[in-house]
């Protein structure tokens, strides 16, 4: 017997889709594309921020991997490494882990690159511009290759760069100063 994959019409008829597995998908073209689980090295750096902020700000309002974002363009959403929620989030997101694009949007959004030209291509441009057109007032690109924190904050309408950290260089969040964090500490953990 063959099966047939499902094409869906809108947001909406895809969030009321369960095939009954626990298999996250991106929306593309009204098809759904599995995503692919995250390395060994994404998931340790996810981790580590996940404590970091959770000791800072509390766990309700961090979100690893799991969380979905709805966003414009192709794919319809995104699954970021880690994201900083707002309060009024909470309660949102109690039956479904998918920020819409109706809600206010996140504070914080962390990707961590994988390896390879298509992935780097995807975190530092397409999931940027998709990020920057929800709002997202913060935004940081880690990349393990190059050892480096990019971190993006929203002027206006638009993505500046507050500055490309590495080694013991203590990160400057704009929304976060209190986190005390280097790179070094993130890519040794």
């Amino acid at each position: 017997m063959i099966q047939v994959k499902p094409r869906f019409q809108s947001f909406e008829e895809y969030l009321s889709y369960d095939d009954g597995t626990d298999k996250l998908y991106e929306l593309f073209n009204g098809e759904l594309i599995e995503v692919p689980p995250e390395s060994g090295i994404n998931v340790q750096i996810a981790t580590y921020l996940l404590i970091q902020f959770a000791s800072l700000i509390g766990y309700r309002r961090v979100r690893g991997h799991g969380l979905e974002l709805e966003v414009n363009g192709e794919p319809r959403n995104r699954y970021p490494d880690l994201t900083i929620l707002r309060e009024e989030h909470i309660e949102q997101l109690a039956k479904r882990n998918t920020v819409r694009l109706t809600m206010s949007p996140p504070l914080l959004v962390v990707e961590v690159v994988s390896p390879g030209e298509l992935q780097r291509n995807r975190d530092y441009v397409a999931k940027r511009i998709q990020y920057q057109d929800c709002g997202i007032p913060e935004y940081w690109i880690i990349d393990p290759d190059a050892q480096t924190v990019l971190i993006l904050e929203l002027l206006e309408t638009n993505y500046q760069e507050v500055g490309s950290f590495s080694g013991e260089s203590q990160l400057l969040s704009p929304q976060f100063s209190t986190l005390n964090l280097t790179p070094a500490q993130i890519f040794v953990n």
